[in-house]
């Protein structure tokens, strides 16, 4: 790829996944192929799973083997979810370096620092990785001011109001 743009959604605010999501499908559209790695959301969340009707032009995997959201286990189960993560953070660095994917989603990601199973440097390690791709896309509700510098587009996803 010529041009390589790694783009952050965070914020408090609902909706930063759909946003990545958005953009990859505008991608999958032009025909590039779209990897999406969701972390701590557990393996049933399902909020997406219309996309695997788009397979094999859109991907997404979960390496999460507990059934719910990772902060809604024990601190037991947190420590054998941790090893899974891992996986698929490693993962998500191979789909990198192997430029499989003109897009890649790396949903959460940035929880994974702000829960303390990733530590920064590596990230930024990850974000360094001259991979074969067209635009990284990263989530999280927080970016930590160290990663700034590594990450072309930033978008703060805010709440204004929210009556439900």
């Amino acid at each position: 790829m010529d041009t390589r743009i790694i783009q952050a959604f965070y914020g408090q605010g609902k909706g930063k996944t759909s946003a990545a999501v958005g953009q990859a499908l505008r991608e999958a559209s032009e025909g590039q192929h779209i990897t999406i790695i969701q972390f701590l959301k557990g393996k049933i969340a399902d909020e997406f799973q219309i996309l695997t009707q788009l397979e094999p032009d859109v991907q997404i995997f979960r390496f999460d083997k507990s059934e719910v959201n990772y902060c809604d286990l024990s601190m037991d189960e947190r420590e054998e979810e941790k090893q899974n993560i891992w996986n698929g953070f490693n993962f998500a660095k191979k789909v990198i370096e192997t430029g499989e994917s003109e897009v890649i989603i790396l949903d959460e990601l940035l929880g994974l620092v702000d829960l303390d199973i990733i530590h920064m440097e590596d990230v930024k390690e990850l974000l360094q990785i001259p991979g074969d791709y067209k635009r990284l896309i990263i989530t999280g509700s927080t970016l930590s001011e160290p990663l700034i510098p590594y990450i072309d587009i930033i978008c703060e996803i805010t709440l204004k109001k929210d009556n439900t």
